[in-house]
């Protein structure tokens, strides 16, 4: 492709909107431009970056087995409702367009397909002999994101592959589930980022397990937990670790103290010449359930330690129905002065044993609070705790004597580097800031159940479809590979998922014999399969070199005053390094470069 034909305008300056160096990056390469918030159009240097993305993934994916397909964006409601998840995703997270036809019925723009597919199953799937299938998609999908930010990391509108498998039991799935780590890395690995693999939640997807992959960058949204092992990482909402030692009580038996103005952890140690380790705090949410149901959740912790509100939101949709609805759809951090209490709080001093007649009688509360427990306070020895009174505190007080421990207990405290690991206490987790790219997930039988999508076994009997779920950020990975390789000058792209792997440039348009010489390399660089650009415009040459290095093609060839001597200067945009190539080799010598660089893992 010639530059001079093309539709390309960089920018000296960062968009105003732009917070990311990635998204800076890609606004002022002329890569995307931004419509609304959240919404950003693919220019065609951009979308030639897409489509050697999606070419990798679906390389990758149809050699694993799987088939493509293309699922519908516009979905009916009534699916959503069968699983349970239209009022999650319209009203307690509200990420979903949600719209009316004109016949009256609620459709929503397709923020995932886990429905959709299941529906397909249920109708064309009834015997064991069709099983395993694996079915994926490359398409369009929209979340209406509270707080759309940081270009296409976060966007409202983005490019995803989904897959989706279908499995006679747990065992098969797994089988499944390993290709698909697999396939996952070398996908990543093909397209050059550096990344890392971590335990993760499942969250609104659901399941029993799921694993991430992550682009390791420092701008990176999520927190990441590993061992110098290499034996253990995971997301920190999933991370699990050993909490620092408890320091011993220096009291030796229960009584009631005064102490004022003591209403912060703080400030509690301090009086009492204690460690934030001997004192037991509670922390109270207000969890809300389908129907409308508002549950009061007091979780004692130690003092010292952070309630990690996704693993709490998990323990609690366990424990759905015993509230008697099908699901928690969202949890904050109950409001003292909240309409649900028949009288004031000791806020600052409450204790495990808080009485249900704080709460007031209605039928959309639940009627007792909800006790659980966090395993750092199991083990406690004459700890601390408030009294459910005003400017006092119990000192020296034992589970089974002085309180009941809460019936619930569970691992709910926030992992945190420099704790021990668990697998090897020697081993200490340290932190890495990380980018979502892709995200695998075991989904069981949660969707086939909900929505009745069965099969017959081999016995005759019928039984739900086993299912597996398998995302992977098109539009968010190619951002972050620029989010971890760029330098002062700009983008630094792999060859593989680059817009072009090489651009020539003319210095000077007016010399015939550098504008025929660059144009014969064009034409033998096209003929031999390489992604080239021909930078024929009638603009300074430095202004030329700043634009190569601001949209980071890999290879610059420059036919400058060398070709003289019958030689091209080529330079390694990522290492700067320049070499002369004869005029006659510069074509074999590209190749064999990139073909080592884009060899299959």
């Amino acid at each position: 492709m010639r530059l001079s034909q093309m539709l390309w305008v960089t920018l000296r300056e960062d968009p105003a909107e732009a917070e990311l160096i990635s998204h800076k990056l890609l606004v002022r390469a002329g890569l995307i431009r931004r419509i609304a918030a959240g919404v950003y159009v693919y220019l065609p240097l951009m979308w030639r970056v897409l489509q050697k993305i999606s070419q990798i993934v679906r390389e990758e994916l149809n050699c694993s087995g799987a088939e493509e397909c293309l699922l519908t964006q516009l979905q009916p409601a009534e699916l959503w409702q069968e699983s349970g998840r239209w009022d999650t995703y319209t009203k307690a997270e509200g990420i979903m367009f949600a719209l009316t036809d004109r016949m009256e019925r609620p459709m929503g723009l397709g923020p995932t397909h886990e429905e959709v597919i299941t529906a397909i199953a249920r109708e064309m799937i009834r015997s064991y002999r069709q099983l395993p299938l694996h079915l994926y998609q490359i398409q369009t999908k929209f979340r209406d994101e509270i707080r759309p930010r940081f270009g296409l990391m976060r966007g409202r509108e983005f490019i995803m592959k989904d897959g989706y498998s279908f499995h006679v039991d747990g065992e098969s799935l797994k089988q499944t589930y390993g290709v698909m780590d697999r396939t996952y890395r070398r996908i990543f690995q093909r397209c050059g980022v550096e990344f890392c693999a971590v335990e993760a939640d499942s969250g609104a997807i659901g399941g029993s397990g799921s694993q991430e992959f992550m682009v390791l960058a420092a701008a990176g949204e999520d927190e990441v937990l590993f061992t110098g092992d290499g034996r253990y990482a995971a997301n920190v909402e999933k991370a699990v670790s050993m909490p620092p030692e408890a320091v011993p009580s220096r009291f030796a038996s229960a009584e009631k103290l005064s102490t004022p103005n003591t209403e912060t952890i703080d400030k509690t140690c301090a009086v009492l010449h204690i460690s934030p380790t001997q004192d037991v705090k509670q922390v109270l949410y207000e969890a809300y359930g389908d129907g409308g149901l508002l549950i009061l959740v007091l979780v004692s912790i130690r003092a010292d330690q952070s309630v990690n509100e996704v693993k709490l939101l998990n323990e609690l949709q366990r424990h759905s129905d015993s509230f008697g609805c099908k699901s928690i759809l969202r949890l904050n951090v109950a409001d003292a002065a909240g309409n649900w209490a028949a009288q004031p709080l000791p806020v600052g001093y409450i204790a495990p044993d808080l009485p249900d007649t704080y709460l007031k009688a209605s039928a959309n509360i639940y009627p007792h609070f909800f006790r659980l427990g966090d395993r750092t306070i199991t083990d406690l020895k004459n700890f601390v705790t408030g009294t459910n009174e005003p400017e006092t505190n119990w000192v020296g007080v034992n589970w089974g004597v002085d309180f009941q421990l809460p019936e619930h207990i569970a691992d709910l405290r926030v992992a945190q580097a420099g704790d021990r690991a668990i697998h090897d206490p020697s081993q200490v987790l340290a932190s890495a800031r990380g980018i979502e790219v892709g995200h695998i997930f075991q989904l069981g039988t949660k969707y086939s159940q909900a929505m009745n999508a069965t099969f017959t076994n081999e016995k005759g009997e019928e039984l739900p479809l086993v299912m597996g779920c398998y995302g992977l950020g098109v539009s968010r990975l190619a951002q972050a590979a620029v989010e971890q390789s760029h330098d002062q000058d700009g983008i630094i792209w792999h060859p593989a998922i680059a817009p072009y792997t090489v651009i020539i440039i003319i210095p000077n348009v007016t010399d015939s014999r550098q504008t025929e010489t660059a144009t014969q390399i064009y034409h033998q660089m096209q003929h031999s399969g390489i992604d080239v650009l021909l930078d024929d415009r009638d603009e300074r040459t430095g202004v030329k070199f700043k634009d190569a290095d601001l949209v980071g093609i890999p290879y610059r060839v420059v036919t400058g005053r060398s070709i003289g001597e019958g030689t091209v200067e080529v330079v390694e945009r990522a290492t700067k390094q320049a070499t002369m190539v004869p005029i006659t080799e510069v074509v074999t010598y590209l190749k064999g470069l990139l073909d080592r660089r884009l060899a299959r893992p």
